[in-house]
């Protein structure tokens, strides 16, 4: 079934759209999260909750590429589990409600400014992304975006382990460079 056609399901409520995006995006999402999390019940529970997600979101949105809105929502569930691992390995979750508690005291460092920076990281980033040929775009969002490992990542592309990790490195290092060209970054001495 078309995209087009299992948004327009959410929005006639037809449970339907939950097996129909199961069907067509369930293992788009299920390794999506599992790259992340390497947890097979984690990344069942993180793909389940983002159809809910998805349920409750249409309508009132309609998303133009399915695929990538189920993505984004899968991903950040992913990531949140992921650090919730880690708050709990480091107080029990009890830091993150500490400091919540706080945040009506205690100013936080200037949001718009943060949220000016991280808007012009992003116009950056992509400005980047599109100046480089297809095949390492792609390389590089499934490496960064989607978290896949450097051995899968060389199999989909036909490279060695090496050389994918070559491309990744001399990647990294030009969009360094792009960043400081553009004053968002500046070289350490």
């Amino acid at each position: 079934m078309d995209d087009h056609r299992i948004i327009d399901l959410y929005f006639e409520r037809s449970e339907s759209a939950i097996s129909e995006t199961s069907e067509k995006y369930g293992r788009y999402c299920y390794s999506i999260s599992n790259n992340i999390l390497h947890s097979q019940e984690d990344a069942d529970e993180c793909v389940n909750e983002t159809y809910l997600r998805a349920w409750n979101s249409m309508p009132p949105l309609r998303p133009n590429r399915l695929s990538l809105f189920l993505g984004k929502i899968t991903r950040n569930l992913s990531l949140n589990r992921y650090k919730g691992y880690s708050t709990e390995k480091r107080g029990f979750g009890e830091m993150p409600l500490v400091l919540s508690e706080l945040d009506d005291i205690i100013p936080s460092a200037s949001d718009v400014e943060k949220d000016i920076e991280h808007l012009l990281l992003v116009e950056a980033l992509n400005s980047f992304l599109a100046e480089q040929p297809s095949t390492k775009r792609i390389i590089f969002v499934q490496r960064y975006w989607y978290l896949t490992p450097i051995r899968d990542l060389a199999k989909i592309h036909g490279r060695s382990e090496s050389q994918t990790k070559s491309l990744l490195f001399r990647m990294r290092n030009e969009l360094k460079a792009y960043l400081e060209k553009e004053g968002l970054i500046y070289e350490t001495l």
